[in-house]
């Protein structure tokens, strides 16, 4: 099987928004969890949310220009196994445009 790396994407919460109840917190970790239950034996690293991204050149530092939200690493038959998986992941019925990046993770050479 082949790991595949999920990249969420979610725009920005404003700073005056309403946090969520712990009744909603608690439903959408358990869509989240129903999900990784699909996934089953697949699940490599469920993830973990990510914030205040920056983005490292040469050049320097700056803030990071794409929000990303989280990852989670999963193993799969193929690329499209994986993205059916994304296909139904609760992420993208979050408000706002959310989006999942699914990559595969290549093996290095030599290690």
């Amino acid at each position: 099987m082949t790991k595949y790396v999920f990249i969420y994407h979610a725009p920005m919460t404003p700073a005056d928004a309403t946090p969520p109840s712990e009744e909603e917190m608690q439903a959408v970790m358990k869509e989240w969890s129903d999900w990784g239950d699909k996934v089953g034996s697949g699940m490599v690293d469920f993830g973990t949310p990510l914030a205040q991204g920056t983005r490292v050149t040469p050049d320097g530092t700056s803030a990071s220009d794409r929000e990303v939200a989280g990852y989670t690493i999963i193993e799969a038959d193929d690329l499209e196994a994986a993205v059916e998986l994304a296909k139904i992941h609760p992420h993208l019925t979050m408000p706002g445009g959310c989006e999942i990046e699914v990559h595969e993770a290549q093996a290095v050479p030599g290690m």
